[in-house]
């Protein structure tokens, strides 16, 4: 099941059908940072360019900061929520294993995943949630990486905050050296936790294992340059795909 558009009992010139259409018409402009074609979201969600030109004009007058026109491209504005009433079956799967997936991590954001999972599960209808609690997707268990001396969630946050980090790092080789950087990402592998960042020796991008930091201190300093941009020049030095 996707959406009650698709369904044999909602055809698709009934309401039910179109308000459908409409959340799935916003979800695929939430996806997207810049804007997309009509053509593009037309061919997506299966429908004509005409058909994404009408509703993009009821969602516009209904209130929703969509900017954009014909030809251009739409992109939906930051800061417009609209909760999505139901989930596909793909949906919840994604949902369900991502979060199992997250639970992974660490211990702080295992915490948080569980509530997350709660949380959505609490406001679905009786259907959906019993398709949350009883999907088949299992998240199984990994070997757990390299204990760290610094705190994962103190990274985190040091990330969050556009933080320069002071650290003392051991390379594999056990040489020692102080270095300030910037802090831009923490990726988790299945046997290490690794941190992109600008490094001020260096004068480049780096990535340092968190198991082999062995002393880190956020400074009071913000980097000069804001997280995304550092984050687009790190994706297109490393040829890094975008990420959803």
């Amino acid at each position: 099941m996707k959406f009650m558009y698709e369904c044999p009992s909602f055809p698709e010139g009934c309401p039910l059908a179109r308000a459908a259409r409409l959340l799935d018409l916003i979800q695929a402009l939430r996806r997207r940072r810049r804007p997309v074609t009509a053509a593009s979201l037309a061919a997506e969600l299966g429908v004509s360019e005409r058909t994404v030109y009408r509703d993009i004009a009821t969602l516009v007058g209904q209130g929703a900061a969509i900017d954009g026109e014909a030809g251009l491209g739409y992109v939906l504005r930051p800061g417009f929520t609209l909760p999505p009433l139901m989930f596909s079956d793909d949906e919840i799967e994604a949902l369900v294993l991502g979060l199992r997936w997250v639970a992974r991590a660490d211990a702080p954001l295992g915490r948080s995943a569980a509530d997350v999972l709660a949380k959505v599960t609490a406001v679905l209808p009786p259907e959906l949630r019993e398709k949350v609690e009883t999907t088949g997707l299992i998240a199984a268990p990994n070997v757990p990486p390299p204990a760290t001396a610094v705190d994962l969630a103190t990274l985190r946050r040091t990330i969050r905050a556009e933080r320069k980090l002071r650290i003392a790092y051991a390379d594999a080789d056990g040489r020692h050296s102080e270095r300030i950087i910037w802090p831009i990402a923490l990726a988790f592998y299945e046997k290490a936790r690794i941190v992109a960042a600008w490094c001020e020796t260096r004068q480049d991008f780096r990535h340092f294992r968190a198991d082999r930091i062995v002393q880190a201190q956020p400074l009071d300093e913000r980097y000069p340059k804001g997280r995304r941009v550092l984050l687009a020049e790190w994706h297109r030095q490393e040829n890094i795909p975008e990420q959803i």
